[in-house]
């Protein structure tokens, strides 16, 4: 069986170090900036704080993936996760990446905290 593979996205650098991608399927588009301590103005995102919150996005959606097959979709309705992302230097990157989920106050049973 063969994979089917599209182009998910484009990225332009917008000079500045600044870029924007765009979601080929969607259209929609996102902004990155260097963050103040790497030459940037951080006027958004920067493409490590997307990478450490898509981390975070993509757990809570597995969550929420699981949460709708057990019919509790409505139950984990406002969910949060909180990212925060260390940096590390020569080389500069990512070192570290915390995420603390939120669940809503409900009453789950034993088996759906499982």
């Amino acid at each position: 069986m063969h994979a089917n593979y599209f182009m998910t996205s484009k990225i332009v650098y917008e000079g500045q170090l600044r870029t924007r991608m765009t979601h080929l399927y969607s259209g929609t588009q996102v902004i990155t900036d260097a963050p103040l301590d790497n030459h940037g103005l951080a006027q958004a995102f920067s493409p490590t704080d997307l990478v450490a919150t898509a981390l975070g996005s993509c757990m809570i959606s597995i969550i929420g993936i699981k949460a709708r097959d057990m019919q509790l979709d409505e139950v984990i309705r406002g969910t949060e996760v909180e990212i925060t992302k260390v940096m590390a230097s020569d080389p500069r990157r990512i070192s570290k990446i915390k995420a603390t989920v939120k669940f809503p106050e409900n009453n789950f049973s034993q088996k759906e905290k499982t």
